[in-house]
C-alpha cells in the first residue's frame, strides 16, 4: 500500500485484538439500544397512529443521533491520533523509527491513520444502522451522506491536528491537553462568530455561512436539515457544506504537510538533548574539579570549589514523599506547560465574557441558564483533569519507570496519593477558575448561597473521581491507548451520554416518570460496559455497584435539575461518585501492595 510499513503492520494485527471486534460491536449495539429506547419511549408516552408521527420521530431521533456521531468521532479521533503518537514517544520507539528507512510521509501518515482506524471502522459499522433509521422516515439518504461526509472530514482533520501536536510535544499530556483545548478553541469561536456577535457577514458572505464552512458543530447541524441551504455568494461552491469539506481537506492537507516537513526536527525532542547536554555539563565539571584540568576556566574551577568547601554545594531537597515532589517540583509533564494554561484562560475568558454580557442583557434569569454558559466549561476541565490522572501512570509504565517505583521502600499510599496530589497541582488553574465564576453567579444573585455551596462541594468530588479514574485506568492497563481510551470515555459517556438520552427524552415528551423504565435498558447496558471497562483487572462488589449506581445517578441529577431540585442533585452525587471514588481508591492501592510483595493476594489489606 502507498500509506507504508506502519499502516500496513497496523492493519494486519488489529483484527487480532478482540477489542478491536468489542469495540466495533458494542458502538452498533449502543446505537441500536438507543434507537430502541427511544421507540419504547414514543410509544409508552403516545399512541402512534399515522405516517407523519413516525417521521417526526425519524427526524427527532437523526438530529439527535448524528451530532452524538460527530462528538464521539471528533473526541476519539483527536485522542487517539495523538495517543498513537505520544505512545512511541514515552516508549522511545519514534527514535528507531526515525533511524530506518521510512520516508517522513509513510511514517506520519502511518501513525496518524494507524490511531484513526478504530473510529473509521466503526463510522462504517454505524453506516447501515442510519440507512435503518431512514425507514421511519423523516430523514433521507442524502442527509445521511451529508452528515456522515461531515463527521469523515472531521475526523481527518482532528486526527492530523492531534498527530502533528503529538509529534511536536514532548509528552503525553501536552499532546492530549493541547489538542482538546485547540479544538474546544475551534468551536467556541466560530459559535461567536454564528451568533453574529463579530458581524454580520465578512467579504459578502454571511457570518452564518462562514460558521458552517470552518466548524463541524454547526456543519453536522446543517447537514442533517432536509435541504442544504445555498449562498448566491460561494460562487461554483454553491452551499457552505461544500465550503465545509473543502476546508477540512486543505487543513488536514496542511497540517500532514507540516507534520511530514518538520518531524525529523521535532525528533528526538528538545527535552533529550536537554537531558544529554545536562549529563555533559556534569561529567565535564566533575572531570575538570578532580583533575584540574578540562575547558572549564580557572575561575569556574575555584568557584565550584568554594562553594564545596564552605558546604554550599547546588542540592535539591527532596520532600517526605518523593512523588508529589517530582510531581510539583521538577518538569515531569514537559517545560512549556505555559501554552496549555494560556489557551485554558483562552477559554475562560470566553465563558467569563458570555456570562458577563447575558447578565449585562438581562438573560441570565436563573442557574440554568448560567448552566448554558458552565457546562462546556465544566465538562473541559473535568476531561482535563482526566487526561492529566491517566497520563500520569502511563508515562511512567511506558518509560519503565513504574517498575522501579515497585521495588522502592515507597508505600501505596505515598505513590497513589502523590499521584493525586500533583494532579491536581498541575491542573489548578482548570480547577479554581470555574469555580470563581460560579461564585460569580452567586455575586449576581444568579445562584443562591445554599446552591453554591452544592455546586463547589459536588464540583470538588467530581474532581477528585475523574482524577482516581485516570490513576485507575493507568494501573489497569499496560497499554497506554487503552487506558487513555477507557478513562476518557468513561467521562464521556457518564456525563455526555446521558445528558444525550435526558436530550431525547425532553425531544419526545414531557414525562420523566412515563419513560424511566425504557431507559433501564440503556442505563443497565451502559453499567454493564462499565463495570467490564473498570473491573478488567481488579473486579470487586464495590466496583460492580458503582459500576451501575453512576449511570442512574447521573440521570437522576440531570432530571432533578431540570426538576429545580437542587438537594437531590447534590446528596446523589457527593454519595454516588463519592462511593465510586473510594470504591477504585482501595484496589489501586491493593494492586500496589500486591506488586511490591508487602501482602498476598490471600491475606487481607492492613488498615
Amino acid at each position: 500500500m502507498l500509506i507504508g510499513p506502519v499502516f500496513n503492520r497496523e492493519v494486519a494485527i488489529a483484527p487480532r485484538r478482540r477489542g478491536f471486534y468489542i469495540a466495533r460491536a458494542a458502538y452498533g449495539l449502543a446505537l441500536l439500544v438507543l434507537i430502541g429506547t427511544a421507540w419504547m419511549v414514543l410509544t409508552g408516552t403516545q399512541l402512534v397512529r399515522e405516517v407523519g408521527e413516525m417521521a417526526g420521530f425519524g427526524t427527532i431521533l437523526f438530529q439527535t443521533l448524528a451530532p452524538l456521531q460527530l462528538a464521539l468521532a471528533v473526541f476519539f479521533s483527536a485522542m487517539l491520533a495523538a495517543g498513537a503518537v505520544a505512545q512511541e514517544k514515552d516508549r522511545r520507539t519514534l527514535i528507531l523509527l526515525l533511524l530506518t528507512n521510512l520516508t517522513n510521509s509513510e511514517l506520519v501518515l502511518g501513525k496518524l491513520l494507524a490511531g484513526l482506524l478504530n473510529v473509521l471502522v466503526m463510522l462504517a459499522a454505524a453506516l447501515p444502522i442510519f440507512m435503518l433509521c431512514a425507514l421511519f422516515g423523516g430523514m433521507s439518504f442524502e442527509q445521511i451522506g451529508r452528515a456522515f461526509a461531515v463527521t469523515l472530514g472531521s475526523v481527518l482533520v482532528c486526527g492530523s491536528l492531534g498527530s502533528t501536536l503529538a509529534l511536536w510535544r514532548e509528552k503525553t499530556f501536552q499532546a492530549l491537553a493541547m489538542t482538546v483545548l485547540t479544538v474546544v478553541v475551534w468551536l467556541a469561536v466560530w459559535e461567536i462568530v454564528a451568533a453574529g456577535a463579530l458581524g454580520e457577514g465578512w467579504l459578502g458572505i454571511s457570518c452564518r455561512s462562514w460558521a458552517i464552512g470552518f466548524s463541524p458543530w454547526q456543519a453536522i447541524l446543517e447537514a442533517v436539515r432536509p435541504f442544504a441551504s445555498v449562498d448566491p455568494a460561494l460562487g461554483p461552491l454553491h452551499t457552505p457544506l461544500n465550503l465545509f469539506l473543502l476546508t477540512s481537506m486543505l487543513i488536514a492537507v496542511l497540517l500532514n504537510v507540516l507534520a511530514v516537513a518538520m518531524v525529523r526536527v521535532w525528533n528526538p525532542s528538545r527535552e533529550a538533548g536537554h537531558v544529554q547536554r545536562d549529563e555533559e555539563t556534569q561529567r565535564e565539571s566533575i572531570w575538570s574539579d578532580e583533575h584540574d584540568a578540562g575547558p572549564i576556566s580557572t575561575h569556574s574551577k575555584r568557584a565550584v570549589q568554594a562553594r564545596r568547601l564552605n558546604g554550599h554545594a547546588r542540592t535539591r531537597h527532596v520532600w517526605n514523599n518523593p512523588i508529589i515532589w517530582r510531581e510539583i517540583r521538577t518538569k515531569a509533564y514537559g517545560r512549556k506547560m505555559l501554552m496549555i494554561r494560556l489557551s485554558y484562560l483562552v477559554l475562560f475568558a470566553l465563558a467569563a465574557a458570555s456570562l458577563v454580557w447575558m447578565v449585562r442583557c438581562g438573560q441570565l434569569s436563573d442557574y440554568a441558564d448560567g448552566a448554558v454558559a458552565l457546562a462546556p466549561l465544566l465538562l473541559l476541565s473535568l476531561v482535563l483533569v482526566n487526561a492529566q490522572a491517566v497520563t500520569s501512570m502511563t508515562s511512567e509504565r511506558d518509560g519503565q519507570a513504574l517498575d522501579l517505583l515497585l521495588v522502592t521502600d515507597l508505600t501505596p499510599n505515598e505513590i497513589v496519593f502523590g499521584k493525586l496530589g500533583g494532579v491536581f497541582y498541575n491542573t489548578k488553574e482548570m480547577i479554581v477558575l470555574p469555580m470563581l465564576l460560579c461564585g460569580y453567579l452567586c455575586y449576581t444573585g444568579t445562584l443562591s448561597l445554599e446552591n453554591l455551596i452544592y455546586l463547589l462541594v459536588g464540583l470538588v468530588v467530581l474532581y477528585v473521581f475523574v482524577a482516581m479514574l485516570g490513576v485507575h485506568a493507568g494501573m489497569t492497563y499496560v497499554n497506554s491507548l487503552s487506558a487513555i481510551a477507557t478513562s476518557l470515555g468513561t467521562v464521556f459517556f457518564l456525563f455526555v451520554g446521558v445528558a444525550v438520552c435526558m436530550r431525547m427524552m425532553v425531544a419526545l415528551s414531557g414525562s420523566f416518570q412515563a419513560q424511566l423504565h425504557p431507559f433501564l435498558a440503556f442505563m443497565i447496558g451502559g453499567g454493564t460496559l462499565l463495570y467490564a471497562a473498570l473491573g478488567a483487572r481488579n473486579p470487586s462488589t464495590a466496583i460492580a455497584v458503582a459500576s451501575f449506581l453512576c449511570p442512574f445517578a447521573t440521570f437522576y441529577a440531570i432530571t432533578s435539575f431540570l426538576l429545580d431540585h437542587t438537594l437531590g442533585v447534590f446528596l446523589v452525587t457527593v454519595a454516588a461518585y463519592g462511593f465510586t471514588t473510594a470504591a477504585m481508591m482501595i484496589p489501586a492501592i491493593c494492586e500496589f501492595d500486591v506488586a511490591t510483595g508487602r501482602t498476598t493476594v490471600e491475606e487481607p489489606l492492613a488498615a
